[in-house]
């Protein structure tokens, strides 16, 4: 069986990037047990409710919802365990850093397959007030109305 090369997305979490604003972004390895590959292969997990948390210098992915495989026995695994990541010291000593001082919080972005091995797209992230989501969606609609005007002048429809 040949190796898997590429990228293959597994879920991501939209909601994040309208409830956060987003400074930096990681990308992080996952320890997983068997199980959990088999069912993410199945393309099946969910980042709603995920967060990534330091403890004693290793980041811990908390609250991600990865279904039992339905074929796996008792060897199955806990959908919602804390698992591992896996980032450099450096970048760990940074995100430290950035999350105690300025109270910025991590969350997932995204899961997917990278060269066959599981991925998570971690975001350092500050909490949006009602009111930037609101001038969030005026500007998005805003330039969606700049583009269909355009869109019509260049059709000469003015």
């Amino acid at each position: 069986m040949p190796r898997e090369s590429g990228r293959k997305l597994i879920a991501q979490n939209r909601k994040a990037r309208h409830d956060y604003s987003i400074t930096d972004t990681y990308e992080a390895g996952l320890v997983l047990v068997g199980t959990e590959v088999k069912s993410l292969r199945l393309g099946r997990a969910s980042l709603i409710d995920g967060y990534a948390t330091i403890d004693d210098g290793e980041v811990w992915l908390r609250g991600v919802h990865i279904p039992e495989y339905t074929e796996g026995t008792w060897t199955n695994h806990e959908p919602r365990r804390n698992r591992k990541l896996l980032l450099h010291r450096e970048e760990i000593a940074k995100l430290i850093g950035k999350t105690q001082e300025g109270g910025a919080t991590l969350v997932p972005l995204e899961m997917y397959f990278n060269d066959g091995k599981v991925k998570v797209t971690l975001a350092l992230a500050k909490g949006k007030k009602a009111y930037d989501k609101r001038r969030d969606l005026a500007d998005r609609d805003a330039q969606r109305e700049i583009a269909r005007e355009f869109g019509r002048r260049r059709k000469g429809r003015a």
